[in-house]
C-alpha cells in the first residue's frame, strides 16, 4: 500500500508512542483482510514495523527470524531480571496463549532479551519455563539484540547507576502479534486482558485462512 493510499484510507488519528518515538495510529479502512480484527495500526502500514533478525535460542542454537515465527507469535522485548512489568505482561501473554489453546488455535510465544550481558540462553531458558511450555526464550551479543530491537522498533536503555551488578534497564512494552511469511501484523498493549488478546489472534488466525 503506497504512502498516499494509506493518506487516503485512514481516519481517526490518535498519537501512541513505540521505541521512545511518537508514531500516529491510525484505524484502517478499504483493503485490509484483518480490517476487521485492527483495534489500531501503525501509519505508514504493518510493514513499518519488523524485519529479519538473528539471535540465539535459549537451547543455544542460533536462529532467524523465519526460525522463530513457524505460526502465528505474540513477541515480547524484555529482560529476566525485571522485577515487575516483564513477569507480569509475560504472564498476561502466556494466559491468552492457554486460551487459544483451550480454542483449538495453534499459536506460540516468543520473549527477547534486551539485557544481553546477563541473560545468556540458560538464563532465558529458565525464565521462559516459568510462564508456557510454548514460549520461546531469545537472547544474543548486544549487536543482534540491537537490531531486532530497532526492527521491531522498540525503545531500551540500561540505567547506569546503582549497583553494576543490579542494574535496571528502561524499556517499550507493547507486544507484538506476528505471522510466518506475513510479519507484523499487530500490538496489544498494557491494559489489553489475555481474553482481549486472545480474541483478537483468533480473529486474525480465522481471516488468514
Amino acid at each position: 500500500m503506497s504512502t498516499k493510499t494509506i493518506a487516503l484510507v485512514a481516519t481517526t488519528v490518535m498519537a501512541a508512542v513505540i521505541g521512545g518515538s511518537l508514531w500516529f495510529v491510525t484505524r484502517p479502512v478499504g483493503d485490509d483482510a484483518f480490517a476487521q480484527c485492527r483495534a489500531s495500526a501503525v501509519s505508514g502500514g504493518a510493514g513499518a514495523i519488523g524485519g529479519p533478525f538473528e539471535l540465539v535460542r535459549e537451547d543455544g542454537v542460533t536462529v532467524t527470524d523465519q526460525d522463530v515465527f513457524t505460526k502465528p507469535t505474540i513477541l515480547y522485548f524484555g529482560y529476566t531480571f525485571c522485577p515487575d512489568v516483564c513477569p507480569l505482561d509475560n504472564m498476561r501473554n502466556a494466559d491468552a496463549l492457554r486460551i487459544l489453546d483451550e480454542r483449538g488455535y495453534d499459536a506460540q510465544t516468543a520473549f527477547i532479551s534486551i539485557d544481553p550481558e546477563r541473560d545468556t540462553p540458560e538464563v532465558v531458558n529458565e525464565f521462559t519455563s516459568l510462564f508456557h511450555d510454548n514460549m520461546i526464550g531469545l537472547t544474543g551479543s548486544p549487536e543482534q539484540v540491537k537490531a531486532a530491537s530497532m526492527a521491531y522498533k522498540t525503545y531500551y536503555k540500561k540505567q547506569e547507576d546503582g549497583d553494576p551488578e543490579y542494574y535496571l534497564v528502561d524499556h517499550s512494552t507493547f507486544t507484538y502479534l506476528v505471522f510466518p511469511e506475513v510479519g507484523f501484523v499487530d500490538f496489544f498493549k498494557r491494559d489489553d486482558t489475555p481474553e482481549q488478546m486472545a480474541d483478537r489472534v483468533a480473529c486474525f488466525m480465522d481471516a488468514a485462512e
